[in-house]
This record gives structure tokens, sequence and C-alpha cells, in this order.
């Protein structure tokens, strides 16, 4: 009998082994696979959009005997790029003043165009408050907390009607961080974390697998 236990205990000491290797084996080899995988997709993606848009005597993949991964993309930031040095100067400010107005004056796409154009504006300038802290609220009921993010403080009709002071607050959820809810939380009910935005979008995405820890914020 104690030789049979003999023979097992260096058995499951390899099977131990084994499977730690694997399970190794796969940390180090998932992350690199999975973000090798998403960044192919999205080059695809754009490839497949902005590819046939572009004019036949200066697409180079006519030309070539092979297609050129990424050119869509490039083409993108190019075309974006050109936009902007464009829209710079005086003629092109003035060429995007009746383009919006054209589009204003069209109904439902103008409630579309009003409404991305002001959340574009308020997310991308520099001096910008959205999404630049991490807060603890206490929802849905006392004593649970959920991670959420400020995107500015409360206005308009809804500042007027409480006549406190709300923080916009948007809570994302797991673990898709792209979807969520929106909350106006009196500001003392918040608790501000010294984590970064990034991590703790990780720690939502991974439904608390990763912690984030606390990191003075720039």
């Amino acid at each position: 009998m104690n030789e049979d236990k003999k023979k097992i205990a260096p058995l499951r000491l390899l099977v131990i082994k084994l499977r730690s290797y694997f399970f190794t084996g796969i940390l180090i080899t998932a992350p690199v696979v999975i973000t090798f995988w998403i960044v192919v997709t999205l080059v695809k993606v754009f490839d497949s959009l902005v590819t046939p848009l572009i004019p036949y005597k200066f697409n180079p993949n006519v030309y070539l005997p092979y297609e050129i991964p990424g050119i869509g993309l490039i083409a993108l930031v190019t075309f974006l790029v050109i936009i902007g040095f464009v829209t710079a100067n005086f003629f092109g400010r003035w060429i995007l003043k009746k383009t919006e107005l054209i589009l204003q004056n069209i109904p439902l796409i103008k409630v579309f165009y009003k409404t991305i154009k002001q959340i574009l504006e308020t997310v991308l300038k520099n001096n910008s408050t959205a999404f630049r802290k991490v807060v603890l609220v206490e929802y849905p009921r006392k004593d649970v907390w959920v991670i959420g993010f400020t995107t500015g403080e409360t206005g308009g009709e809804v500042k007027t009607k409480i006549r406190s002071k709300l923080i916009n607050v948007f809570v994302p959820t797991t673990p898709n961080p792209t979807s969520g809810f929106l909350l106006f939380v009196p500001e003392k009910q918040l608790k501000y974390l010294n984590i970064r935005v990034d991590d703790a979008i990780k720690t939502v995405v991974s439904a608390g697998i990763v912690t984030a820890k606390s990191q003075p914020l720039k």
C-alpha cells in the first residue's frame, strides 16, 4: 500500500507541474494573441470600409500583385489630417459653416449631428474634465459601490430643478465598458479614487480580476 502511494506522489507532482506550465503558457501567449487579433481585425475593417472609396488611379492595390494590409487605415488617417489642415484656414472654416448650416436644416439628421458634435467637442478639447476622474458611487443601494467616471458638472434643467451641485457620473457595465448608464450624483456623495482611468477600465472589463492600484495622477 505504501509503495502504491509512493508511485502516485511523483505522478501527482508531475500533473501539478504540467498544469502550472499550461496556465503559465496561457498567461504569456493569450495577451499577445488577443492583441494581435484585435489589431488585425481593426485593420481589416478599415481596409474593407475605406479602400473601396480610394480613387482607382490612387489605389496601390490596383498596380501591385498583392494587397497592402492597412492601406485603408493609412488613407483614413491621411484624409483626416488633410481635412484638419483645410478647415484650419478661413476658406475651410467657411465651407464647414455652410455644411453645418445644411445639416442643421435636415430633420432627424440635425439631432444626431448636434449630439455627436457636442460629445466629441466636450471629450476631445484639451481642458475637458470628461472621463478624467474615477469615483465610487453607492449604487444601487446603501453599502454597495460601483466604479464610475465623472463627465462634468450637471447643468441645464436638471440643475434648476434640484438646486444643488450635482456631478454627471457615467457607470460602465461589465465586460463592455462602452455601455452603461448616467447618474446625477451630489458631489459630497462621491468618493474620488487615486487611480488612472485606463486602470479603472481594466478592473471593469475583467469583472474585478484585475485590481487597480493607487497611483499619482497627472
